[in-house]
C-alpha cells in the first residue's frame, strides 16, 4: 500500500498542491486493489457495530472536493458494508435563506452525530473558506462591517476551535481531500455529458466553476495548511483514479476505527443473570 504519511498533514510541514500528486501506483493489479477494499470493508463493519454498541466516541469523516472529483461515488463505495442504523449522510450544498441568518457553523452543529455513529459529510463548514473564499460571497451575506477584516484569518481560527472542540468531547475527525487533475475532472464532465444515463449528473455551474481552477487550488491548500493539526489531520487523496482512491480512504477510516478501538459494553453480573433466567424461560415456552 502507498505511504499514507505522504498524504497526511498535520500541521508539521505544508501542503504545496502543485507537487502532490493525483494519480499513483498501488503496486497490485485492479483486482487486488478491490479484494484489499472488500478486506478492509469487512473489517470496518465489525469496528463499526462495536463502535454502535460501545457509544463512547463518534465519528465524523469529511469530504472536500473540486465537482466530479469522486465524493459521492467514495461514500457509496467505502460505506457500503456498514450498518446504515450507524451511519447519517449529509449533503452540503448553497446554503438556505435560514442557514444563511445563523453562523456559518450552525448548520453543521445540527449535523453532528452522537457519539456511537459516523456522520458523512459531502462538502462541509469548509466551503465557508473556500468558494466563499473564491467567489467573496461574505460581502454579500449580511456581516456587519466588524466582521469583515481579515476574515478568513478569523475563520481559520474558528475552525481549529470547533475541531479541538470536538476532540475533546469524544469526536473524531477524518478530513479528505479529493485531489483531482483539471485533465482528469474534464474527462469526467465530459463523460456526463456524453453518457445519457449521467446527463443528469452534469451541471452548467461545474464548466463555470473550472475558470477558478487556480483560486479554487490556492484556497484549498491555504484551508489545509491552516487547519491541519495531530488531532484533525487533513489526508490529501490522489483522485484521478477512483479504485486508488477509494482503495486509500477505507485503509485512512480503517486505521482510524481501529485507533479508537471500540468494544461491546461489559455486562454486569446482575445483567447476566438476568439474561439467563430470560434465556431459561424462553426455552421453556
Amino acid at each position: 500500500m502507498y505511504n499514507l504519511k505522504k498524504l497526511t498533514f498535520t500541521g508539521e510541514h505544508k501542503l504545496d498542491l502543485l507537487t502532490q500528486p493525483c494519480k499513483i501506483k498501488t503496486g497490485k493489479t485492479k483486482e487486488a486493489d478491490q479484494a484489499s477494499i472488500n478486506a478492509n470493508l469487512e473489517e470496518m463493519a465489525k469496528l463499526q457495530d462495536k463502535l454502535y454498541a460501545d457509544k463512547t466516541e463518534g465519528l465524523i469523516i469529511l469530504l472536500q472536493g473540486m465537482d466530479a472529483a469522486g465524493k459521492d461515488g467514495l461514500i457509496s463505495h467505502v460505506m457500503s458494508g456498514v450498518n446504515p442504523q450507524g451511519v447519517d449522510v449529509y449533503s452540503f450544498k448553497e446554503p438556505s435563506a435560514e442557514e444563511l441568518a445563523h453562523d456559518y457553523l450552525w448548520r453543521i452543529a445540527r449535523r453532528l452525530p452522537e457519539r456511537g455513529k459516523i456522520a458523512i459529510f459531502n462538502r462541509s463548514y469548509y466551503e465557508d473558506v473556500l468558494v466563499v473564499k473564491v467567489h467573496e460571497l461574505y460581502k454579500h451575506q449580511g456581516l456587519p462591517a466588524r466582521c469583515l477584516d481579515e476574515i478568513f484569518e478569523k475563520r481559520y481560527e474558528q475552525i481549529r476551535n470547533f475541531e479541538k472542540y470536538l476532540w475533546e468531547n469524544g469526536f473524531r475527525i477524518i478530513k479528505l481531500f479529493l485531489h483531482l487533475s483539471k485533465e482528469e475532472q474534464r474527462d469526467r464532465l465530459l463523460e456526463r455529458i456524453d453518457d445519457k444515463a449521467k446527463n443528469w449528473k452534469f451541471s452548467l455551474s461545474d464548466v463555470k466553476e473550472r475558470e477558478y481552477w487556480d483560486d479554487y487550488q490556492t484556497a484549498y491548500q491555504d484551508a489545509v495548511n491552516a487547519t491541519s493539526a495531530p488531532h484533525a489531520p487533513w489526508y490529501v487523496i490522489p483522485a484521478d483514479k477512483k479504485p486508488t482512491a477509494r482503495l486509500i480512504a477505507s485503509e485512512i477510516i480503517l486505521r482510524t476505527l481501529e485507533e479508537i478501538n471500540p468494544d461491546y459494553p461489559k455486562l454486569s453480573d446482575e445483567l447476566k443473570q438476568e439474561i439467563a433466567a430470560c434465556e431459561e424461560q424462553l426455552r421453556k415456552q
